[in-house]
């Protein structure tokens, strides 16, 4: 099966994700690796580092995944927030491997009126620039499938395989598939077959081999709505069914799959969520888990 985690905080500390994610049961979690919302970060200190692999020792909570700053753009036609953009993944990258992260999850980015085939250009030249600055790293960057709401890139396989082809390195990237936003982009994931066709053109298109992560969340959007909304499992417009479907396909044993679902300060919504996953393992469709 595959292994269950949720996006924890790093307030108070990196390795504070760790207390959080023990606390509610994740056997992966997903971190930002310095602040979200700020450009700047100061150093990690090597009193730092040590207390976040002690703890990830102790824990055995793993994989550790990395997701990149909501700040990023990589397919802005603005150079000074494109090269900021880029400057900013190498220290996030950097930090990765300080850490021991493995991977780091970003979004490929938007357009902004330029045209996907210019937008995505420049998500290429920018991961070939990143990689160029990063050789011999053990971090990969993960591409995460989006929406595609508004001008961004990356909601149609197409369009991840493109960038897999295309950017200098390329074999160094893998991609991260979020089951809420291929949902709100029309890859329908709530019937066996639906799941099945989704999944065939996935490998056909990116390959299996690079799937190395999965966001598990619901859609407040309707199947196609092209909206980023993430609901609570079997809440939302994927349904109990949807998510069966994923937690019983053997080609994704041994992958993460991590929770980016709303939650308040005592994360009981995580431990829950969680729970509604683990009761889909080994069910097939109509079981006893529609009763949840």
């Amino acid at each position: 099966m595959l292994v269950l985690g949720a996006h924890e905080s790093i307030a108070g500390g990196v390795y504070k994700a760790f207390d959080r994610a023990e606390s509610v049961g994740c056997e992966a979690v997903q971190i930002f690796v310095k602040p979200n919302r700020a450009w700047a970060a100061r150093p990690l200190s090597e009193r730092e580092i040590a207390r976040f692999r002690a703890r990830a020792e102790e824990t055995g909570i793993r994989p550790v995944v990395g997701h990149a700053s909501y700040l990023l753009n990589l397919a802005s036609p603005d150079d000074g927030l494109w090269a900021r953009s880029r400057d900013t993944l190498v220290l996030e990258l950097e930090r990765c491997e300080a850490l021991d992260v493995p991977y780091l999850v970003l979004h490929p980015g938007s357009h902004v009126g330029t045209g996907e085939e210019a937008g995505l250009a420049r998500v290429a030249q920018a991961l070939g620039e990143v990689h160029a600055a990063t050789l011999g790293f053990r971090a990969r960057m993960l591409l995460e499938n989006t929406a595609g709401q508004g001008s961004n890139l990356g909601y149609c396989f197409e369009q991840l395989g493109w960038l897999l082809a295309r950017t200098p390195e390329g074999q160094r990237l893998g991609v991260c598939l979020d089951t809420c936003h291929a949902f709100g982009a029309g890859y329908d994931l709530r019937t066996p077959e639906g799941y099945a066709a989704a999944m065939d053109t996935f490998d056909r298109i990116v390959g299996l081999e690079r799937l190395k992560a999965i966001h598990l969340n619901d859609s407040k959007g309707e199947l196609g709505s092209r909206k980023d909304r993430h609901e609570h499992i079997g809440k939302g417009c994927i349904g109990l069914d949807g998510f069966r479907n994923v937690l019983n396909d053997p080609r994704l044993a041994g992958l993460p799959g991590l929770l980016e679902t709303p939650k308040g300060e005592d994360l009981q919504e995580d431990r829950e969520n969680l729970a509604t996953l683990r009761a889909l393992v080994g069910q097939s469709r109509g079981g006893d888990g529609d009763n949840l």
